[in-house]
């Protein structure tokens, strides 16, 4: 919320002033916090005209009504992780507070309702051809494929629309007649939607060589990525830092399916029995600045990984973010049952 500032008050702050506080943002909550921001308590409305009731004077401390331990979300939690404490405790209003215990932030129930229009332009790949997926795209593009009620594609772009996003560049090759035809110009949406139109392949990145310079960073994801991703989220803190590219990234565990031995030598040291390997892996979404499209060569084959390789080698930033929530890469036949097995409870529950 804007101007939550004003629901801090001071450990010496009577309940006089906490209603001040309170009447001031409207957000229902007064935060008493000490000289460097740090949280010693939560007072809602209800808790003030409560202890009001009990007998409670206006110049009494307000500190001795508040809630030394209220629930709050930690800076740097994504949207929709807020999103589920509120609603998971019922709560109207949520501090945010980092590491430290400093409060940085106040959300309300009602600023999930009151979202932002985004100029960032959003660039879906759905050029590529599905070859993994074998039938199942011999007539079909990938990002067309049906899962649960409508194409892959369509969630995605009304995920990133329900986040304020309005404009979109869909960059098409196989079957592209199809994408166009069912999306056109956006229009019919209340969106801005526009082609990077490959005469060949040009791999999860080339198609960027045809976009028109945009003025502010924008938003890559893959055509074939089923994610509850909080976009404004990864967006504003790549706004915050210093790198021209942000890579969206998650935890995946493999489990090895036998006993591994370790050994010195040939004397075995330990077995361990059928152990889980954790990597960490790019979820097919980024966050780029204008000055990398300089980087991508026109009409000509590019994959992201080798415009990240190209960016660590000369000495450009480049910032992980991790995500959390559902993630899909509809890449094989089980993945595609999967995600039509998840898509009701994730995507419409």
């Amino acid at each position: 919320m804007k101007a939550w500032e004003h629901a801090l008050i001071g450990p010496e702050a009577t309940f006089r002033n906490a209603l001040e506080s309170i009447d001031a943002t409207g957000a229902g909550i007064a935060l008493v916090v000490d000289a460097d921001r740090r949280l010693l308590g939560a007072l809602s409305d209800g808790d003030l005209r409560r202890a009001l009731i009990r007998g409670a004077g206006l110049e009494d401390k307000a500190i001795g009504a508040a809630n030394p331990n209220p629930i709050c979300a930690d800076h740097g939690q994504d949207r929709a992780a807020t999103l589920a404490v509120l609603r998971a405790h019922s709560l109207r209003q949520l501090p945010i507070i980092d590491v430290d215990r400093r409060v940085v932030g106040l959300v309300t129930a009602a600023d999930f309702l009151d979202i932002p229009v985004r100029t960032n332009p959003v660039v879906i790949m759905a050029g590529g051809k599905g070859e993994r997926l074998a039938e199942l795209t011999r007539d079909t593009p990938k990002p067309m494929l049906r899962v649960g009620s409508k194409p892959i594609l369509d969630t995605i772009v009304s995920n990133l629309a329900g986040q304020g996003f309005r404009k979109f560049w869909l960059a098409v090759n196989y079957k592209a007649d199809q994408i166009e035809s069912h999306f056109g110009d956006g229009s019919d949406l209340d969106l801005d939607i526009r082609y990077l139109r490959e005469a060949k392949p040009l791999g999860t990145c080339g198609a960027l060589a045809l976009m028109p310079r945009p003025d502010e960073p924008f938003v890559v994801t893959n055509g074939d990525v089923l994610a509850k991703a909080d976009y404004s989220h990864v967006l504003d803190s790549h706004l915050q830092s210093d790198a021209l590219a942000t890579v969206v990234v998650r935890d995946y565990q493999m489990q090895v399916p036998f006993g591994v031995v370790n050994a010195n030598g040939a004397r075995v040291t330990r077995i361990d029995e059928k152990p889980t390997q954790s990597y960490t892996i790019s979820a097919g979404v980024y966050v780029l600045s204008p000055p990398v499209l300089d980087l991508i060569p026109k009409d000509a084959f590019y994959d992201m990984p080798a415009l990240i390789a190209d960016m660590i080698s000369r000495g450009l930033p480049v910032r992980l973010q991790r995500a959390e929530g559902y993630w899909m890469d509809i890449g094989r036949p089980p993945d595609y049952a999967q995600a039509n097995a998840d898509f009701g409870a994730v995507f419409e529950g």
